[in-house]
């Protein structure tokens, strides 16, 4: 099945009567929210919150702080968020370019193409780590690809998804001119309903899309075929 404006405004709207609205990104800033994007890279939400806690409350929680620390203390004070000397890293290098670029706001008159393209050369910024940062921090049209969306729409039956991120990202955005906010939205309701329903061990019985699931009737369809 292809994906069309159409499809893809209707599957949002369905999600949207299901959930409502969202509320993302859970960040009270923006480098609050760059540094959540990489913490909580691998892992949970709740353990990325904790690391950023322990941050704020001996308030480091800045750029010009973060890129100055020796990584040992860094790791020490982000522990809770796993792989804590690997995100070390990571977070050091995130803030040292934002230093770089003269710092946050400086940075958001890029482009959206230049600043994505200048984000994915920072140590451990990847594709969705970026695209999380120019969603929710510089309220950039682009849609997240992650694996919750590309599991949710192949098993809708969407043939665009075998392609891996960059291409179905690509494609969705050509189909859709909404705006920032949109996006925020949709990501975030994949999300929510990927977590809630369309698990890795799915719960079609509670599902919006049970009737137009292709992967829903491919399991009734093997059920009935072992009955037999």
């Amino acid at each position: 099945m292809r994906l069309t404006r159409a499809r893809l405004q209707g599957i949002y709207r369905a999600l949207h009567r299901t959930y409502g609205f969202q509320h993302w990104w859970p960040a009270r800033a923006k480098f609050e929210m760059m540094a959540g994007a990489v913490l909580v890279q691998n892992t949970n939400w709740n353990n990325a919150a904790r690391a950023i806690a322990v941050l704020k409350r001996e308030r480091l929680l800045a750029p010009s702080k973060l890129a100055g620390l020796p990584l040992p203390e860094l790791a020490k004070r982000i522990r809770s968020s796993g792989t804590h000397r690997v995100k070390a890293k990571r977070l050091r290098a995130l803030s040292r370019w934002l230093v770089e670029q003269g710092g946050i706001a400086k940075a958001g008159q890029l482009r959206t193409d230049e600043l994505r393209r200048s984000l994915l050369t920072v140590h451990g910024i990847g594709p969705e780590t970026a695209d999380c940062i120019l969603v929710y921090a510089y309220a950039r049209p682009l849609f997240i690809a992650d694996a919750y969306a590309r599991r949710f729409l192949s098993r809708l039956g969407f043939d665009s998804v075998t392609g891996g991120y960059e291409p179905l990202r690509v494609e969705i955005e050509s189909k859709l001119d909404e705006g920032a906010g949109f996006f925020n939205e949709f990501h975030a309701l994949i999300v929510r309903h990927a977590k809630h329903t369309c698990r890795a061990e799915p719960a079609c019985e509670r599902c919006v899309f049970v009737r137009r699931c292709g992967y829903t009737a491919s399991r009734v369809t093997a059920r009935r075929t072992a009955g037999r």
